[in-house]
Formats: structure tokens, sequence, C-alpha cells
């Protein structure tokens, strides 16, 4: 009787330890292929994204800043994604970028001569202030005796009283069209008949001494 209990444990601890076994190999393929559903699920969603953020930057929906834009384009790249629509939207991302740095870039520059204009502006308006003056000292004269006492105050600034003096009327393509010419001392007479000035200095030409030997006016 006691050599069958002996069997029969034996033959119990040999069947639970085969049990424990194949569970445990059971369990560990178990963990695999979960681990594999895992990595598949991440796979796809990280795909997902990539193309919805890569879409978005393609069809100028985002808010990110073209630098953001450019570390999510490489941040997609880095994931090296076996994804043919991925590979296609990462092509069609990078131009994009490309295109709208190249437009900002054209802007930024166009701004900076605008804002370089302008201060060239204000300083030949700061420059050219006395010469302007001095028109219109002689157009809004209270009398004709005074206007011409500002002719002669004036006329010395010029290196002759027939110093050209070039009316811009029209400019295209900073191309500009002229008036008939005149000169210095007829403009100012010009300016004394119709009491008024409707003209700006836009350039002067002067010789060694100071002298101005030509003006180039532009309407207000």
């Amino acid at each position: 009787m006691n050599q069958i209990i002996k069997k029969s444990s034996g033959l119990l601890l040999v069947t639970l330890m085969a049990l424990l076994i194949a569970g445990g190999s059971t369990s560990c393929k178990s963990k695999k292929k979960l681990a594999r559903e895992q990595a598949a699920a991440e796979y796809a969603a990280k795909v997902e994204q990539s193309k919805t953020d890569l879409n978005a930057i393609v069809d100028g929906t985002t808010h990110w800043t073209l630098d953001e834009q450019d570390k999510r384009l490489e941040v997609i790249k880095s994931y090296n994604l076996d994804d043919q629509e991925v590979k296609d939207l990462i092509v069609k991302a990078e131009s994009t970028i490309s295109m709208k740095r190249a437009e900002m870039e054209r802007k930024a520059e166009e701004e900076n001569l605008r804002k370089a204009e302008e201060a060239r502006k204000l300083a030949a308006q700061t420059r050219y202030a006395p010469i302007e003056s001095q028109f219109d000292a002689v157009a809004y004269a209270k009398s004709v005796e005074e206007a011409n006492r500002q002719i002669e105050m004036t006329l010395p600034m010029y290196a002759t009283p027939d110093v050209p003096v070039l009316i811009i009327i029209s400019r295209e393509a900073g191309i500009n069209d002229y008036d008939r010419p005149t000169t210095i001392s007829m403009f100012l007479n010009y300016l004394k008949d119709k009491k008024r000035n409707i003209y700006k200095v836009e350039t002067v030409k002067n010789d060694s001494q100071g002298k101005i030997t030509e003006l180039e006016l532009i309407k207000k």
C-alpha cells in the first residue's frame, strides 16, 4: 500500500511540474504576442499621426511656425516609416516648407527695402528742407517785392541762375518721365507767379564748392 501511495505521489508531482512548465511556456508566448500587437498598434498610430501632421503642413492648415514644421518633419523622417504615402508626403512637405521659407525671405527683403527707402526719404526731407523752405518763401510771399527779395536771397545757393531744374511728372519701373526742362531762375519766378508750391526736392547735385548744379523735383 505504501508503495502505491509513493508511486501516486510521484506521478502527481510530475504532472504538476508538467502543467507549470506548460503554463509558463503559454504565458511567455502570450506576452510576446501582446508585445507584438502593442508594437504594431504603436507603429500604426505613428503612421497615421505622421500622415495627419504632414498633410497639415502641405495644406497650410497647421498653426506651427516654419521652424516648428521643420522640426516635426525631421522627427517624422527619423521614424523611417515604411509607408509609401508617408514617404510621398515627406517630399511634398519639404517642398512646401522650402517655398514658404523663400516667400518669407522675399517679404522680409521687401520690408527691409521699404524701410530703407523710407529712411532715405526722411533723410532727404531733412536734408532738403532748407531748399523747400526757400521755395515756399518765394511762392507765399505777401508781395511781388518780397518774392523778388526771396529770389535774390535764394539764387546765390546755385552755381548759376541757369542751373537746370528737372521736374518728374511720372515714374514707372524706376524710370522717370520729366516735364520740359527749366532753370532755377525761371522756376523761382514761376513760383512767384503761381503763388503756391506743389513740389519737393528729389535729388540735388553740388559742385566742389557746395553750390547746387542740378535740381530734381517731384510733386508732393
